[in-house]
């Protein structure tokens, strides 16, 4: 199988993968409902975010819309880089790294683009596809699917730690989806594995 190939067929399994996650959520699970995968550090709660990954948010009137203008411009930037990059006999690994991020945008765009348009709202119900009412939102305003919680551990700061001594915390506490998954795999490898290629390339 060609590297082009590997490349294609590794963005439409994660995007089918994130996809069909999500739209299970949305139609099964009111917002904020959750229930636990293994003991009390794997988690699916279901939550929304307007804005980046890892439930971090881009705020203001037109945040949102373009944050999603800006996504899609990134998106078509890195197939453009990809497909540039394995012209060049770029090693398989790396080819694989840059389309799990790829992957992991385009999942997170299709979110942000139409699944304001596709559904209802969660809020105290599971949401409809296809309303007849119409969709919660309108084009490029959507919400982004997040379900993957892992609350490792929690405890308290040690009492002589300045500033948080005594406070509570708990790790992880960020809810996320496959794709932002996808996106941070991705990223590590490609530091981890592939620096060189990018030093070259500069």
């Amino acid at each position: 199988m060609s590297k082009r190939k590997i490349a294609i067929f590794v963005v439409l399994l994660l995007l089918i993968v994130d996809q069909a996650s999500k739209i299970w959520i949305k139609t099964h699970m009111t917002l904020g409902e959750e229930f636990h995968v293994f003991g009390n550090w794997f988690l699916i709660h279901f939550v929304e975010n307007n804005g980046m990954a890892f439930g971090f948010e881009f705020a203001g009137k037109y945040g949102k819309p373009f944050l999603s203008v800006f996504r899609i411009f990134a998106s078509i930037g890195i197939a453009i880089y990809l497909n540039k990059l394995i012209k060049k006999d770029i090693p398989t690994g790396a080819v694989v790294s840059i389309a799990l991020i790829l992957a992991g945008a385009i999942g997170n765009i299709i979110d942000c683009a139409f699944y304001g348009v596709i559904f209802d709202h969660s809020y105290g119900q599971v949401a409809t596809m296809f309303p007849a009412g119409g969709g919660y939102e309108s084009f490029l305003n959507g919400r982004v699917v997040d379900m993957l919680y892992f609350p490792l551990f929690e405890g308290h700061f040690p009492q002589w730690l300045p500033k948080w001594g005594g406070e509570h915390f708990l790790f992880f506490s960020p809810v996320f989806n496959i794709a932002d998954s996808a996106i941070s795999v991705g990223i590590a490898i490609l530091l981890l594995f592939y620096r060189k290629i990018f030093e070259m390339e500069k």
